[in-house]
């Protein structure tokens, strides 16, 4: 029996109560509609506000673009942050040049820095400026434009100075990691930031904690071959279908 528009759209937004992102192939199989019957239901319901389309298929519109301030950040997954702030400062030798993307993950990894490894520490995130200095480590901070909520340096300056710099590794938090989307952030100009670090690093790692697992968010980062994912608290199945593409250091 053939299925009406109307309730193919509604299906359609019931398949977001089982997974972060829908699927063309799944949306098709599922309502026993054509791609094109389906690609056009993906378009009135982005033009009415309820979904994003994205490449392949569709994510709730409100989880592509939210982004919590620090403060809401904060308080979020402490203990596994902690954990995997710990195993990536294991990765720093002696007179690294690193850079710390802003955010929390990567903002637990700096009191495990120490004075004594003599390191260089670039960021672009304020709060991390500032702790880092109160230690006693050598810290650059990016020139650019600050974002309030997330106290991130931004923009097109910031993004010519990273360019002057290498680094030995670079630290970056993501929004979102996906087997099919790779990693994604809701800002454009935080992703540019963290585009520009990973291209001139020797090594870059991503701090996820399995709730940004399978999750997607507006803007690419990169691909998940071209990264080291550390993490903690992932079930098997999901490290058995992310280690297909890239190497994942667990806590």
């Amino acid at each position: 029996m053939e299925v009406l528009a109307e309730q193919r759209q509604q299906m359609i937004m019931e398949m977001f109560s089982d997974s972060k992102v829908v699927k063309l192939k799944d949306i098709c199989q599922q309502t026993k509609c054509s791609a094109s019957s389906a690609r056009r239901d993906l378009q009135i319901l982005e033009e009415q506000g309820s979904l994003v389309r994205i490449h392949g298929g569709a994510k709730a519109k409100h989880d592509l673009q939210r982004e919590m301030d620090m403060t809401g950040k904060s308080t979020q997954n402490v203990s596994a942050k902690d954990r995997i702030a710990q195993l990536a400062a294991a990765k720093i030798t002696d007179e690294d040049v690193i850079f710390l993307d802003a955010g929390t993950s990567t903002l637990a990894v700096v009191r495990y820095l120490r004075p004594e490894q003599h390191l260089t520490v670039v960021t672009n995130g304020v709060i991390h400026a500032s702790q880092l200095a109160d230690q006693g480590i050598r810290t650059l901070l990016v020139g650019g434009m600050l974002k309030n909520t997330t106290k991130a340096i931004i923009g097109t300056k910031t993004v010519r100075d990273l360019q002057r710099y290498r680094f030995n590794k670079v630290f970056l938090g993501t929004n979102g990691v996906h087997d099919e989307y790779g990693l994604t952030t809701p800002d454009p100009e935080e992703a540019a930031v963290k585009q520009a670090a990973l291209g001139q690093a020797e090594e870059v790692f991503v701090l996820a904690d399995g709730s940004k697992f399978d999750a997607v968010s507006f803007v690419k980062i990169a691909d998940l071959e071209q990264v080291t994912l550390i993490t903690t608290d992932i079930p098997r199945v999901v490290f058995d279908k992310y280690s297909r593409q890239t190497n994942i250091l667990e806590v």
